[in-house]
């Protein structure tokens, strides 16, 4: 049986300072300078100190729209037949509980004959990641990020470049992970982990059944369900929900008509259930402080391990569109090119991507590996997930299929921001 895992605690709050700073462009300028913004492309982070990287419009990946990233001259990749670092400390950044400290303690012990040891330095969301990132000022090795972070770190050379050939555990992930629309040719990333966004709830304190619904996202506008549910405290994440409920698929809209519906819906789920906004489910949900809510898939698998004494994993549900047609995503792994350690990090990435490893950190975290041995029965029968929470196993077909949040263009970004805002003043 897996361990019992503490939740992974995703959040990512908007930058204010940033966000202020385009409400007063907006004011100043009004949507003709924020077009005119857009336009020109969202820059790039600053890189470190030290480096030759310049300012430069950023791409923007997407699934219709794939980027192959250069390798830069001054950024190479590591050469092949290195050996590990000996007695080095590898320094992982990565969010709170989101690697099994077992894991780390059988890599040490794989590596024993180096002396190593792994050290995990943690962030509580990825603009304060990303600024400790640039500072220069550290050594981390290795970076657990989203996929939309990486055309900002590519281009501001803030991460090494993979040497393939230690990394052959590759083939044990999805085959689509060796060619992301993200990454081509996977030059800079490798997959960490994949999860849905949908709906959880307590079947015990809720009668009707979501799922049978002929649209579920509906249960967050209907009054019954007031006080006691929640949406996901993420700008993109909830507001893509409200969308998909109206029928906006492309939930990386910039068109007016459509932001418009999404704020007329949001303003009237605020009016009939006033949800609450937060990202502490996989507790509030089994406590039974909430009967239902937005939820990501792991954090769900996590909630079995938060109920009250006595009360059986049965009483959660989960529901994400049987089609697929919802909101899929994966978080990765990368290296640092400010790290001291290039070649002991290969070899962690390596392991990491062994099945066994996978599957004993997934026991751990609650957040599935895209293993190509992993499917969901087996899931269920190694009871990493009860038989009951099945629908929250991620396929691999959903990536062909399902929603993927993406990077915005500035006008864009701040449109969703400002009808976000309001809402969260309304919470």
């Amino acid at each position: 049986m897996p361990a019992e895992p503490p939740p992974r605690r995703r959040s990512r709050p908007i930058d204010r300072r940033a966000f202020l700073t385009r409400m007063s462009l907006a004011a100043i300028g009004g949507p003709a300078l924020l077009e005119a913004l857009a336009a020109c492309g969202s820059p790039t982070p600053a890189a470190p100190k030290g480096s030759k990287a310049t300012p430069t419009t950023l791409k923007i990946a997407s699934p219709s729209t794939p980027v192959t990233w250069p390798i830069f001259k001054d950024n190479p990749a590591i050469a092949d037949g290195l050996m590990p670092e000996k007695g080095a400390t590898l320094q992982l950044y990565n969010y709170a509980e989101y690697i099994g400290p077992q894991v780390l303690k059988a890599f040490e012990k794989k590596y024993k004959a180096y002396n190593v040891k792994v050290k995990v330095s943690t962030f509580n969301d990825t603009d304060e990641a990303l600024t400790k990132i640039r500072s220069g000022k550290t050594s981390y090795d290795m970076y657990f990020p989203s996929y939309d972070q990486i055309a900002k770190m590519v281009t501001a050379k803030l991460i090494r470049p993979l040497n393939h050939s230690y990394i052959p555990n590759i083939a044990n992930v999805w085959p689509s992970f060796s060619n992301p629309w993200y990454d081509g040719e996977w030059r800079y990333t490798v997959p960490y982990t994949v999860y849905t966004t949908g709906i959880g709830w307590r079947n015990d304190k809720i009668s009707a059944d979501i799922g049978a619904m002929a649209n579920p996202y509906d249960v967050f506008w209907d009054p019954q369900y007031a006080k006691h549910l929640a949406v996901i405290d993420d700008w993109h994440t909830a507001m893509a929900m409200v969308a998909l409920r109206a029928g906006v698929t492309n939930i990386n809209t910039e068109k007016s008509a459509d932001l418009a519906k999404i704020q007329a819906a949001m303003v009237d789920m605020q009016a009939k259930t006033k949800p609450k906004v937060t990202i502490t489910m996989y507790n509030d949900l089994p406590a039974g402080q909430l009967s239902l809510a937005q939820m990501w898939s792991g954090d769900i698998i996590n909630a079995q391990y938060y109920l009250p004494k006595g009360v059986k994993p049965k009483v959660l549900s989960y529901w994400y569109p049987p089609d697929g047609k919802g909101m899929v995503d994966n978080d990765l792994m990368v290296m640092l090119a400010q790290g001291k350690n290039p070649v002991l990090a290969h070899h962690f990435v390596n392991f990491m991507l062994e099945a066994k490893n996978a599957l004993n950190n997934f026991g751990y975290i609650g957040y599935q590996p895209p293993q190509v041995s992993l499917d969901s029965a087996k899931v269920v029968s190694d009871g990493y997930v009860p038989a009951n929470l099945s629908t929250a196993v991620v396929k691999q077909e959903w990536f062909d299929i399902g929603y993927r949040l993406l990077e915005l263009p500035p006008a864009a970004d701040a449109a969703w921001h400002q009808i976000w805002q309001q809402f969260k003043a309304g919470a």
